[in-house]
């Protein structure tokens, strides 16, 4: 069965041409791969990038459980980098004037695929089931009076010991 994830970061004050140039040398990669790359690219977008795929990766393994999911058969579907609202800044020169200047931004979404382990027909929905405890018989009911007995005297013992060093 295919497992699909997704994770989202929004508004990264990073220009998302910058981004993108980050995102297309991981796209369609296992997630292993991707992130031993991300961690070796010396770029402020690759941190944002490694940090989103992780995310998705959780997703992906909340979402299935670890029983049926390895996260060795998860690999980047996609990645998408939008352009989120810019924001508009100046900056006064001489003589009176003001330059403006764009602070961009954007969103980054990554997909996950992944497939996951089938379980066999004739083992799905069995599950070892726990030996029925009998009502306490006899010897239990000892044990647990002898336990009691023992601990209580210990802590007499315990209290005589301190009386004497007083």
């Amino acid at each position: 069965m295919l497992v699909k994830a997704t994770a989202r970061l929004r508004y990264v004050s990073i220009p998302p041409r910058k981004m993108r140039l980050v995102a297309g040398l991981v796209k369609g990669l296992p997630v292993e791969k991707a992130l031993n790359i991300l961690n070796f690219t010396p770029r402020i977008a690759a941190h944002h990038i490694a940090k989103t795929v992780k995310s998705a990766a959780a997703n992906a393994l909340s979402l299935e459980g670890t029983d049926h999911l390895r996260p060795e058969s998860l690999h980047i579907k996609k990645i998408t980098v939008d352009a989120a609202p810019t924001a508009k800044r100046i900056r006064f020169q001489s003589m009176g004037r003001a330059f403006r200047y764009r602070k961009r931004h954007c969103h980054l979404t990554v997909m996950l695929e992944g497939e996951t382990d089938v379980v066999p027909a004739g083992r799905a929905g069995v599950m070892k089931r726990k030996k029925k405890r009998s009502p306490s018989s006899p010897d239990t009911d000892e044990k647990k009076a002898k336990s009691k007995r023992t601990a209580a005297e210990k802590t007499t013992k315990k209290a005589a010991a301190r009386a004497e060093e007083e």
